[in-house]
């Protein structure tokens, strides 16, 4: 797609992007956002096929949004991997009552196999501080195992909060259930002696996924049995 095309492709989300803010998905409807845009219907049906398609570019728009946000705010925080699961946990929540629209259509409208790749992205983003927590032995479960839970929880929190009328929010219900959820599959503080066997065969199970990612020679057969062993003394 060249570069005049894909403009023309951004302005339209831009324009069905504030529709979506202002009236939810029934809003954005093919004839308004092409009245809006200032383009024929035939030609938003040419750059995205049908409202379905629309919608889908919507929501990794709003992906984009989101990780742009989560990303700079990130970077502002102390080098603490559980401070920085507390943190994005509250970033998230504060972006689906800011984008309510946006995030029920990224979240609650999902379905398998169906995710846009910034979405893939953000779920490696919570992927990349949790690994960083069990790196440093903060972590009580398997990564994979917290990640489910930590994002179960926080979308689960954030559109029952969506669903409820703003003057009744109560956003303790969010800090608590973080509280609750969060120190589930962490430790206060890095294991200080020998005897915590499993946060050790954690971190060591999260070094081995950078150490693979960055080359290291073993094969797949050993990798799976190496995995296998620290799975199993993490309980």
């Amino acid at each position: 797609m060249n570069e005049g095309r894909q403009a023309a492709r951004r302005q339209v989300l831009q324009v069905a992007a504030k529709l979506l803010e202002e009236g939810g998905s029934e809003a954005v409807s093919t004839r308004a956002v092409a009245a809006a845009a200032g383009i024929t219907a035939p030609a938003l049906y040419r750059m995205f096929d049908d409202k379905d398609g629309l919608l889908a570019e919507l929501a990794a728009y709003g992906f984009e949004m989101y990780l742009a946000e989560k990303r700079e705010a990130l970077a502002l925080t102390p080098d603490d991997p559980v401070a920085d699961l507390y943190r994005g946990w509250d970033l998230h929540v504060d972006y689906g009552l800011r984008h309510p629209a946006f995030y029920v259509l990224m979240y609650g409208t999902a379905r398998p196999g169906r995710r846009p790749p910034a979405a893939d992205e953000a779920h490696a983003l919570l992927v990349r501080l949790l690994g960083r927590a069990a790196e440093s032995g903060r972590l009580r479960v398997p990564v994979e195992q917290a990640t489910r839970v930590i994002h179960a929880a926080t979308t689960g929190a954030t559109l029952a909060l969506i669903g409820e009328e703003p003057s009744q929010r109560d956003l303790t219900t969010s800090a608590r259930l973080r509280d609750t959820v969060i120190a589930s599959v962490t430790t206060d503080s890095p294991a200080s002696s020998g005897s915590d066997l499993a946060s050790h065969a954690l971190a060591l199970d999260a070094a081995l996924e950078t150490a693979l990612s960055t080359g290291v020679p073993l094969r797949d057969t050993e990798t799976a049995l190496l995995r296998e062993w620290l799975q199993q003394l993490a309980g």
